[in-house]
């Protein structure tokens, strides 16, 4: 099984176009915080976790993101079990009540478009022979 930051960076950069771990300053008094986006793109900031309990702090993480950068909000759950679960539901429950977009990917899926993403890439094809004269 694939950790949580490899399924992350795998969904990011070659599903969603963005940039994994993106790290933001905002401030409090006189003080300066960072908080660190699991993915950004040029629209989303998204908020990426297992379908454990880890990730029921979710909602939070994106709708604050997105008031630091201005961005719209997303949730994203790996599902690794094949079914919605209890963290799964509580999850999707409070996206949908904050209006925040959630989707799930399966953990297989995420793990197979990395092992045949070399299918995806162009490359320059061989050209054929000159026929002979």
């Amino acid at each position: 099984m694939a950790g949580e930051l490899e399924l992350t960076a795998i969904l990011c950069t070659m599903l969603l176009g963005g940039t994994p771990e993106v790290s933001h300053g905002y401030s409090v008094g006189y003080d300066l915080h960072r908080i660190r986006v699991d993915c950004e793109t040029n629209t989303h900031v998204i908020e990426v976790g297992l379908d454990k309990r880890s990730s029921l702090d979710s909602v939070q993480q994106a709708l604050f993101a997105g008031s630091v950068t201005g961005k719209t909000p997303m949730v994203i759950v790996i599902d690794t079990d094949g079914r919605e679960g209890p963290f799964e539901l509580r999850v999707r429950t409070a996206a949908q009540l904050a209006g925040v977009a959630y989707r799930t990917y399966d953990e297989a899926f995420l793990i197979r478009w990395r092992m045949t993403s070399w299918l995806r890439q162009s490359r320059p094809r061989p050209r054929p022979e000159e026929p002979p004269s």
